[in-house]
């Protein structure tokens, strides 16, 4: 009986093990480049941020996310990407002028192109 918990129990740490590796290798490398994930992902929080009115947190995460999505333009050529690139602008000047509400519209609108990049 024990020998048949202990399987279970590895055979289900095994699978977890699979899912997390297959969900962290999707989002490190998304587009090919790891800029690109990183950019998706602070660029999301720049939409959450500002989703909830802080401006100021908007404008962190969405330069932080232009920072990496100007650096994956270096090796990835894609017009989403470029318009990633573009929206994260606008959402940085929208932040800067104490708009929440229209930065966070960019921010969205950035993490759609992004996840586009192939």
């Amino acid at each position: 009986m024990r020998k048949q918990v202990v399987k279970k129990a590895i055979g289900i740490i095994a699978i977890l093990g699979f899912l997390v590796a297959g969900a962290w290798g999707s989002v490190a490398f998304a587009g090919g480049n790891p800029h690109v994930a990183e950019s998706i992902a602070h660029a999301e929080g720049a939409v959450e941020h500002g989703g909830q009115g802080h401006a100021d947190a908007l404008v962190e995460h969405a330069e932080e996310a232009l920072t990496h999505a100007q650096a994956a333009q270096k090796d990835v050529k894609n017009p989403h990407l470029d318009e990633g690139v573009h929206e994260l602008m606008e959402a940085v000047e929208h932040g800067k002028a104490g708009h929440a509400e229209v930065g966070t519209k960019h921010a969205k609108s950035a993490v759609m192109h992004l996840k586009e990049v192939k």
